[in-house]
């Protein structure tokens, strides 16, 4: 099972809120996630993003492939 961390959207039309979320890299951008590691929203200034660092270095460590974007959140929030 190949499992990635990427984004998952969520909140209303024209207002994204992402979760940070491990999941396996056949399951749609919204389905299933294995577990929830952060959230990241964009529309504030400056931006929120909180990151669970222990839970990302794990996953990372195990083999998780983080999606480009993801990568470059995690090494903002020094998880990388």
């Amino acid at each position: 099972m190949a499992v990635k961390i990427r984004l998952k959207r969520m909140g209303a039309k024209k207002a994204p809120f992402y979760r940070i979320v491990v999941a396996d890299s056949r399951s749609p951008r919204d389905g299933k996630s294995i577990a929830e590691i952060g959230y990241y929203d964009p529309t504030k200034d400056p931006i929120d993003l909180k990151v669970d660092i222990e839970a990302a270095k794990k996953w990372v460590e195990n083999g998780a492939q983080p999606s480009d974007t993801v990568r470059a959140l995690l090494k903002k929030a020094g998880a990388l």
